[in-house]
């Protein structure tokens, strides 16, 4: 089999925790990046969109990153190449920008060697993903596509897909201003009390029951007490519009690490829930992705 030149991968938004699903939980959201890799005689980097100015045009490119990556798991030497993204995927607002860098990167490595699926499958992939992220919540559904429960053991990381109840959308509130990752994660305490341990994994658990069949119970399953309120001096913003949501009713956490707010709706609910935006807030009624990246 002849070796391809040119590979074109998209890959979707995602939100990861949803409330109590710290580290764990993630949906796939229905806008995405396009990342088209073609080997060429020298690197050359190229970004259209979302990052456009800000982000490395050389090797520590985040999608060249783990492009390299893949490659060297895969036992091959890393081909200079022409890597031109197109990002939809608004960066550094909990949106899961750099998960989709990362599954890209690899989606397109692992396309660029004959056979590369069958050497690193989507549980490598997968694993090669959260290691490059330093955990699992937004690759696995950047990869798989869903609703996606993600977990470390002994020997790697994993996910599992869950079906989302199709009665569920999701609108997500978009500030202009940017919150770095590790800003936000940087205020998380590194103790919690017991009491608030066990609520949250109480809450966990009702939020898989209420996304994959009983969506009645979502207000009561997106209440967190491990991260949201923490987080509150990097985006008091987000934290105060979270609040004022849900007092009307509306099952809202933050997206990620935020800034960005997802709310669950119905489907008769997603325009007036849009109209809430703040001023200079961007709301996008958005499907749940169910494909993962693509091959395109």
């Amino acid at each position: 089999m002849p070796t391809p030149r040119v590979i074109e991968v998209s890959v979707p938004a995602s939100s990861a925790n949803l409330g109590p699903g710290f580290d764990s939980l993630g949906l796939a959201l229905g806008f995405r990046d396009v990342v088209r890799v073609e080997v060429a005689d020298r690197l050359e980097i190229t970004v259209e969109g979302s990052g456009s100015g800000d982000v490395a045009l050389d090797e520590t490119h985040l999608v060249h990153r783990a492009l390299a990556a893949t490659f060297e798991q895969l036992g091959r030497p890393v081909p200079p190449v022409r890597l031109s993204c197109r990002n939809r995927i608004p960066h550094g607002r909990g949106l899961g920008s750099s998960s989709a860098a990362i599954v890209a990167g690899i989606v397109a490595a692992r396309a660029l060697v004959p056979g590369g699926s069958l050497v690193l499958d989507d549980r490598a992939a997968l694993d090669l993903a959260g290691r490059l992220e330093g955990h699992a919540d937004n690759v696995a559904p950047a990869l798989l596509g869903g609703f996606t429960v993600a977990y470390e053991t002994a020997d790697g990381y994993h996910a599992t897909q869950l079906a989302v109840d199709p009665r569920i959308r999701v609108v997500v509130l978009v500030p202009a201003e940017a919150v770095k990752t590790t800003a936000a994660r940087a205020l998380l305490p590194a103790q919690v009390p017991h009491r608030d341990a066990a609520r949250n994994a109480g809450r966990a658990a009702l939020l898989v029951a209420a996304l994959t069949g009983r969506p009645e119970l979502l207000m009561d399953a997106t209440e967190d007490a491990l991260h949201q309120d923490y987080r509150r001096p990097a985006m008091p913003g987000t934290c105060d519009l979270v609040t004022r949501l849900r007092a009307q009713g509306v099952p809202a956490v933050i997206s990620g690490a935020g800034p960005s707010v997802l709310a669950f709706v119905g489907e008769r609910d997603v325009e007036q829930v849009a109209a809430l935006a703040p001023v200079g807030w961007e709301p996008l009624a958005l499907a749940v992705d169910l494909d993962g990246a693509q091959v395109c």
